[in-house]
């Protein structure tokens, strides 16, 4: 089924299926997490990386991951490309949570 073209994007000429959209989707959160780094760190006055960094890389790199793995494309380079940053990023993730607590309020050492 995500392999099929989605016919409301027809209109654009594109050949846009699901599993692009998730694609897609992945390498725009991926890329708007600087972003969201930037910002932080631009309010704060310092470099901060805020949890929302962490669960924007770990959704986007799971997103490419999986569009690598499992749509018709399957390349080797794209999931090799993604398994070290998705990796990467849960640690990232789980460090942050056992550092700062759940809600992250606990204060920072």
């Amino acid at each position: 089924m995500l392999d099929q073209p989605l016919e409301w994007l027809y209109w654009t000429g594109l050949h846009v299926t699901g599993w692009k959209l998730i694609g897609y989707t992945g390498a725009l959160m991926f890329g708007a997490r600087w972003l969201v780094q930037f910002v932080a760190s631009r309010r704060a006055g310092r470099p901060v990386i805020p949890r929302l960094f962490w669960y924007m890389s770990v959704a986007g790199s799971l997103m490419t991951l999986s569009y690598f793995l499992f749509s018709p494309k399957q390349d080797s380079v794209g999931v090799l490309q993604n398994i070290f940053p998705a990796f990467t990023a849960l640690y990232s993730l789980h460090l942050d949570i056992r550092h700062r607590g759940w809600r992250g309020d606990r204060a920072p050492l």
